[in-house]
């Protein structure tokens, strides 16, 4: 009875992984299917490379939307990175027990507010704010285009702490899963509290950190609600981080309503670029992890 119980388990378990592993092709199979043959028809570099977004006239260039999706994300994870796997060391190794649940418990929330109330109070709060340190560059002769409040700095701010429970859940996790042994260690060799910390526990947890820090990128890159109500939503090439972008995913959710033929395919062909994005980040950060554990 229970090698028949261990094999159905076994079974149940496959179905699951098959499952999964099902899904993702499904998706692979329908963006491809159905965005690779728009890409055909407009022309690959034509679609990757254009700067003219206008489906009226058949018109399909995404360049600007694929450097304001690198622009946002590029400054989230500067923004959001060493916040995160600061604040993660600090649960992990110098919180007192007193203040722990309280700051577990708010990066926890911070997980759990949805996306359209954070992009309020970006809109509410950091676009008025950033309209008038906008307005003080531009007074002082810093600042000559842009400026309005929606931009990319209004958009990498948020995101930066959108990405923030991710990027500290998984590290601190990780961080705490090295083994006492190498802190003990170093702190019998003569380093200090920080050193041990930051030159063995920290480098120990690395790929934990890595993976983190990729959820984390994979969170800012498609993030769409928020973007959409701070980004500014501007399908042109931005010359500073106080004029607005449109990203990949905000031009996906602003046309795909209304969108029919040759444009509904350019907007799925959009999403089969993001995908690709996506499948390279984690494909660099594997074989970045995978150079370290060789080294």
């Amino acid at each position: 009875m229970n090698a028949w119980k261990e094999k159905l388990m076994q079974g149940v378990f496959f179905i699951a992984a098959c499952t999964s592993v099902l899904a993702v092709a499904l998706i692979c199979v329908f963006l491809f299917i159905n965005g690779v043959p728009a890409m055909k028809e407009i022309g690959f570099v034509k679609f990757l490379t254009g700067t003219v977004w206008r489906p009226n006239n058949d018109i399909y260039g995404i360049f600007p939307m694929i450097m304001g999706s690198i622009y946002v994300t590029a400054g989230a994870i500067l923004i959001g990175v060493p916040i995160g796997i600061l604040t993660s060391v600090f649960m992990a190794k110098y919180c007192p027990k007193q203040i722990y649940p309280v700051l577990k418990g708010a990066t926890e929330l911070l997980a759990g507010i949805p996306s359209v109330i954070y992009g309020f109070f970006g809109l509410v709060v950091m676009v008025p704010a950033i309209r008038e340190f906008g307005k003080t560059l531009r007074q002082a002769g810093i600042l000559h285009k842009g400026g309005d409040g929606n931009s990319i700095l209004t958009a990498s701010l948020l995101l930066g702490m959108m990405i923030l429970p991710t990027i500290i859940g998984v590290t601190e996790s990780n961080i705490r899963a090295v083994p006492s042994q190498y802190y003990e260690g170093s702190l019998a060799l003569g380093a200090t509290h920080e050193q041990s910390i930051f030159k063995v526990v920290l480098p120990a947890a690395k790929s934990g950190v890595i993976a983190g820090v990729v959820l984390g990128i994979g969170r800012a890159i498609g993030e769409t609600m928020a973007v959409i109500m701070i980004a500014g939503n501007q399908a042109r090439l931005p010359e500073s981080i106080f004029e607005g972008v449109r990203t990949m995913t905000a031009n996906i959710v602003l046309e795909m309503g209304y969108a029919s033929g040759l444009h509904r395919e350019a907007l799925i062909a959009t999403g089969v670029v993001l995908f690709v994005f996506i499948l390279i980040i984690n494909f660099s950060v594997a074989l970045l992890n995978r150079r370290g554990e060789y080294e």
